[in-house]
């Protein structure tokens, strides 16, 4: 029995195995609410957009926002948000980190592909 991903607002099947699906208890910084959490996709399926986002936060005078570096994650045949890439996924080395303190942001990580649940119509195959 396999799950079918398709996108709620056209109903295109997505391509997502949940062979790559990151079980539901894995902890991820970005969090992981009403989101499901994927190691790969097919990218002929999705359209991969950058943004650059810069949040106004005042802290002191030279210091004047917060800036978002992300993926976007469209339907390739509707252009629906169904969700973002972020590179907070497993270590990509086996290095102890910095200073031995474990992995950190500063060793280079695999992307996850987190798409939202409301985004998605999941259905199982018999």
């Amino acid at each position: 029995m396999a799950s079918i991903y398709c996108c709620t607002e056209c109903g295109t099947n997505l391509n997502l195995s949940t062979a790559h699906l990151f079980p539901p208890d894995f902890y991820f910084e970005a969090g992981n609410k009403g989101t499901l959490s994927f190691a790969a996709i097919d990218p002929t399926k999705f359209k991969l957009e950058k943004e650059d986002k810069i949040r106004p936060f005042f802290e002191t005078v030279n210091y004047w926002g917060i800036q978002r570096n992300r993926t976007k994650i469209k339907c390739n045949n509707c252009g629906k948000l169904v969700g973002y890439v972020y590179d907070d996924g497993p270590p990509l080395t086996n290095s102890p980190g910095q200073y031995h303190f474990g992995p950190s942001q500063v060793i280079p990580r695999a992307p996850r592909y987190r798409f939202k649940t409301k985004a998605l119509k999941i259905t199982t195959e018999t």
